[in-house]
Formats: C-alpha cells, sequence, structure tokens
C-alpha cells in the first residue's frame, strides 16, 4: 500500500533532520518527499498502517501532516 500525506516540510534540510526518525519508525519500508509539489508530499510504501506513527512523529516536529485520500 502506499500513503501520501500532504506536509508543511520546505527543504532538505527538513527532510534530513527527519531521516532517523522515519527510518526507526519505518524500518524496511520505502519513503520520499516530493518537495517540488505544492503539497510537499511524503509518500511512504508499506503493509502496516502507519497514519498516526507518521501524524505523530511529524506534529512533534512542528510540521503539519495530513493524509490524503
Amino acid at each position: 500500500m502506499i500513503y501520501v500525506f500532504k506536509t508543511s516540510v520546505r527543504t532538505k534540510s527538513e527532510v534530513r533532520k527527519l531521516e532517523p526518525h522515519l527510518n526507526s519508525i519505518l524500518p524496511m519500508k520505502k519513503w520520499n518527499f516530493d518537495l517540488e509539489d505544492c503539497d510537499r508530499i511524503l509518500r511512504i510504501e508499506g503493509d502496516e498502517d502507519v497514519v498516526p506513527k507518521i501524524t505523530d512523529l511529524l506534529r512533534q516536529h512542528e510540521i503539519h501532516c495530513e493524509e490524503l485520500q
């Protein structure tokens, strides 16, 4: 399954700061940010429901995050 989130991440520097946190809660999963998209999309490929984990993590880092359906 592919999960898609609209975020407020703006820079590669922010992505680098989030990287270890995302890797720790998403081991063995593929994820990436599309910072050129107007919604600064985070895509995650995986089998389990990651929505609560991702929204909590990003909110802890004061980043807006909203799942797109």
